[in-house]
């Protein structure tokens, strides 16, 4: 039996607060500014394909630097990680997954009864990739390497070079394994920087995942994406897809196409407002004392209190972040979302908040 591990983090979706900086997404697009009625009226509810839509999926290829054939159209960025996970590893198989991270990169393969090393990235080293001490515990049985880039909870970007040092010794040490690099906030940039390469193309053995949940501000839509190198891997994962969900929602496909459609005209206008609300918060975190590492990308950034006895004071504020050990770091640092909020209820919050850490 496959048994997944009790998650706090389902009380993001669950459990409503009034000023919520534990959320990590943009401001959310509506069905409106994307389709008219008549045109939702027009999809058809039959079936899709198990691969995806042709149009999309070119779409998502464009972004990554990979062929439309490369491309797997998924539920959301999680089912990409399931897919890949049970695809790759099982019993007594052994897994990296680089901490702090987003929790299902380690409760499904946990769940698969696969054997975890977690290797930490720390606060103090802005969260660097911690390239030695993962390939000190690489070795022949390692089917699966996992983090992510931005970096969840902290935003940090990988560069090319950590990617390239990363992937030559997964390939000399590590010859079976995969290495999934999650780029759920890829396209999340501050102001007028631009959108990195991906790292899509770098390997055979490297496998991204996405979706138009975080950057883009959609993700009601459930709708996320696999890039795929190695053919053989790109089968194995369409079969799997096949015998779970058959096939992504025809309404989710068509809308996510508009949004990739429009994506520059999408993301700038929510580049503009995570450049604002994150140098709100760098003035305010400066204000009050408060470490912080700043983020390459994504709405979202961690920040490190003196103590933990702030979380009691927050609730009686109305006030949520996201504590630490919801992704396996000490309950000091907190992930704090900037992008989910409106400009004026952001500073509302921060004030609580700051209020909260004063005791």
């Amino acid at each position: 039996m496959t048994v997944f591990a009790t998650s706090p983090m389902t009380s993001l979706i669950d459990g409503h607060v009034r000023y919520d900086l534990a959320e990590s997404t943009c401001p959310p697009l509506t069905v409106g500014e994307l389709a008219s009625p008549e045109e939702i009226a027009a999809v058809p509810l039959g079936y899709g394909t198990t691969r995806g839509d042709g149009r999309l999926r070119g779409l998502v290829a464009a972004g990554s630097g990979v062929g439309a054939e490369q491309v797997l159209i998924t539920v959301g960025a999680v089912e990409a990680m399931f897919l890949l996970a049970q695809a790759v590893c099982g019993p007594g198989d052994h897994v990296v997954v680089v901490a702090p991270c987003f929790p299902p990169a380690l409760t499904v393969p946990a769940a698969l009864k696969a054997e975890i090393d977690i290797v930490r990235a720390e606060f103090d080293s802005h969260y660097r990739l911690p390239l030695r001490e993962i390939v000190q515990v690489l070795g022949p049985r390692t089917k699966l390497v996992s983090l992510a880039s931005p970096q969840n909870p902290a935003g940090v970007r990988l560069t090319a070079a950590e990617l390239r040092e990363l992937d030559e010794a997964v390939r000399s040490r590590a010859p079976q394994a995969v290495i999934l690099v999650d780029e759920t906030y890829h396209f999340s940039t501050y102001g007028d920087a631009p959108v990195p390469a991906s790292a899509a193309g770098l390997s055979s053995r490297v496998v991204t995942c996405g979706s138009v949940s975080k950057a883009h501000g959609a993700p009601g839509l459930r709708l996320g994406w696999l890039t795929v190198t190695d053919p053989d891997l790109y089968d194995r994962l369409r079969e799997a897809k096949f015998n779970t969900t058959i096939a992504c929602s025809g309404v989710d496909e068509f809308l996510a196409t508009r949004v990739l459609e429009r994506a520059p005209e999408i993301l700038a206008v929510r580049a503009e407002f995570l450049r604002d609300r994150l140098d709100e918060l760098r003035s305010w975190a400066s204000r009050h004392g408060v470490e912080m590492v700043v983020p390459d990308g994504g709405p979202l950034c961690c920040l490190r209190a003196p103590d933990t006895s702030f979380y009691q004071r927050l609730e009686a504020r109305e006030v949520r972040v996201a504590p630490g050990s919801w992704f396996r770091e000490d309950d000091r640092v907190f992930r704090l979302g900037f992008g989910h909020l409106p400009a004026e209820d952001f500073g509302e919050a921060l004030e609580r908040l700051g209020s909260a850490l004063q005791g």
